[in-house]
């Protein structure tokens, strides 16, 4: 049997030792109550617990490549970010969504070089990016941006198009339109540590923290 990581075992050490009793989470045994949920990409990079400074039980993160959210479609098929969101927001009953995306995204880069080799058999990747490919066709149009600045563009509008896909869901529409779910988007920089928030008109720009 091969031995679990040692990191892995002396990180468990510190947090027993640290952070177990300091955070309470004995008190969370019984159920979690957080407000928001954070739509956020599985880069190791742009973990949205670190970011934001939250605790157990603050936030209720969902992770996947390059923080996308499907339209709403409720056929046959196992849909695990769909899954997670209705959870989220019939259940725990959420105030607040959060897509959160990241500069150098590897998602949204595959996306714009979708005729790159597959990672392995089955494609994952590509067949999961491609529900952005309208969106990464109209940035590649844009033969005067450099590179760096068509993946920052389609970070950016992205976020913009899973929020669109997020209020496909009838009970977000419906409990946005109450003023009981409020939608939100932002995007981390991981080499500068800026913070950027989307505002009511869909531009994004950096809060005053």
């Amino acid at each position: 049997m091969h031995r679990f990581p040692a990191a892995l075992l002396d990180g468990y050490r510190s947090f027993m030792s640290e952070r177990y009793e300091q955070q309470k989470y004995r008190t969370l045994a019984d159920g979690q109550s957080p407000e928001t949920m954070v739509i956020a990409c599985c880069d190791s990079r742009a973990a949205p617990e670190t970011i934001f400074s939250t605790g157990p039980g603050e936030l209720f993160v969902l992770r996947n490549v390059a923080n996308l959210v499907p339209t709403f479609q409720p056929d046959g098929g196992q849909h695990g970010t769909s899954a997670a969101i209705e959870f989220a927001v019939n259940s725990l009953g959420v105030k607040n969504i959060v897509i959160m995306g990241h500069g150098r995204c590897g998602g949204i880069r595959a996306a714009l070089d979708p005729v790159g080799k597959p990672l392995a058999q089955g494609d994952f990747i590509g067949k999961w990016m491609s529900m952005l490919s309208p969106v990464a066709d109209e940035v590649s149009a844009y033969k005067i941006l450099t590179d760096k600045e068509r993946q920052t563009m389609l970070e950016r509008l992205s976020i913009r198009n899973s929020i669109n896909n997020l209020r496909t869901f009838p009970y977000v529409r419906q409990l946005e339109a109450e003023g009981k779910l409020t939608v939100h988007g932002a995007w981390f920089d991981i080499s500068t540590g800026e913070l950027w928030v989307m505002d009511v008109n869909g531009d994004f720009e950096r809060p005053v923290v």
